[in-house]
């Protein structure tokens, strides 16, 4: 139990100091992480950082080498994976094909009586957006549609705490930035406690109250999403989240940041750092190339440093004038494990 405002209350799902080890390869190393009571905690890094691996050991899917994963204070080490009372998302849904999706939402729903699951599930259809699918066949399903059911499947009993493993990555980008806005709804108006496993920085700032980092199974940040971007505690941090070129304060000055930066603290530029104003600084054209929401502009910085700048369409000169908008106070040393926020 921890205490709030004078008053106990429950603790949430804490992870302490968690390590799996396969062999002699590092699954994930020391890491301690608490989700709290109703918050969503997005676990965002790149392929092989570890943090499917957690979300596997909080389940109890994956034996701990050392450490503990606690819930309300209680050790559950020696609870097993079905008396842990967590919900699983996987990234297919893993919807049961021979089932309704009526009888796939009540599945685990088995000691209430029959018009008690009908109730819950017309209650989960109403809140996924899928009110009168209760009849239907999952093979007659969307991929979106199938990854709702799977939702309202897993919260329909009412688990302690939700563990979504990239629920989202199969999807079209469009459909996934859509359910990402859903999901983020559905979860906080049922106040479900959730750790989500993405790749997607986008998606992680989405659903997600706070987002922890991982890294090569460590964990280096935990914080919300506008301090990770304001503030990361690495350089490491910083470069993962987007950010390619580091300029002390009187460089960034002279683009036209009228910020200040600390001893030790460089400020790290990314693709909205840079806007495109008659009035700034003029820079080289290194490349442009197109993506989905504009035309990428590379810039070559007075110090050789390259950065990306947004624009509605493509420019014929061989420079751009800009000014420096904003962008991540960062240790100016490269950094590694810190876990601040």
């Amino acid at each position: 139990m921890v205490t709030v405002g004078g008053k106990a209350g429950p603790a949430g799902l804490e992870v302490v100091d968690a390590t799996v080890h396969y062999g002699s390869d590092v699954g994930i190393e020391d890491v301690t992480v608490e989700v709290r009571p109703g918050e969503v905690v997005g676990l965002l890094g790149p392929s092989g950082c570890g943090k499917s691996t957690l979300l596997r050991a909080i389940a109890g899917l994956e034996p701990l080498t050392s450490g503990r994963i606690l819930w309300d204070g209680s050790d559950l080490s020696a609870v097993p994976v079905h008396r842990r009372g967590f919900g699983m998302v996987f990234q297919d849904g893993q919807l049961f094909s021979t089932m309704t999706v009526g009888r796939n939402i009540a599945y685990g729903l088995a000691g209430m009586p029959r018009a008690a699951q009908e109730e819950r599930v017309a209650e989960m259809l109403e809140l996924i957006g899928l009110t009168g699918y209760a009849g239907r066949r999952t093979t007659e399903l969307s991929g979106g549609e199938a990854q709702r059911i799977a939702l309202a499947r897993s919260l329909a009993p009412r688990p302690r705490a939700l563990l979504l493993d990239e629920p989202l990555s199969a999807l079209d980008t469009t459909l996934r930035r859509r359910l990402a806005q859903d999901l983020a709804r559905i979860l906080r108006e049922t106040g479900t406690t959730a750790a989500y496993v993405t790749h997607d920085h986008q998606e992680a700032y989405t659903v997600a109250d706070r987002v922890a980092i991982l890294d090569a199974g460590r964990l280096l940040q935990v914080a919300e999403p506008e301090t990770l971007r304001a503030r990361p505690a690495s350089r490491r941090v910083a470069d993962f989240l987007g950010f390619s070129a580091y300029v002390p304060a009187d460089e960034a000055r002279e683009l036209g940041w009228d910020g200040d930066l600390g001893p030790g603290e460089m400020l790290g530029l990314g693709p909205a750092s840079l806007q495109l104003d008659s009035s700034g600084v003029e820079l080289p054209v290194v490349e442009q190339s197109l993506t989905v929401d504009d035309i990428a502009i590379t810039v070559e910085l007075p110090d050789g440093q390259r950065v990306r700048v947004s624009s509605p369409s493509k420019v014929e000169e061989s420079s751009v004038r800009v000014r420096l908008r904003g962008g991540a106070i960062t240790p100016a040393g490269p950094g590694g494990d810190d876990t601040r926020g």
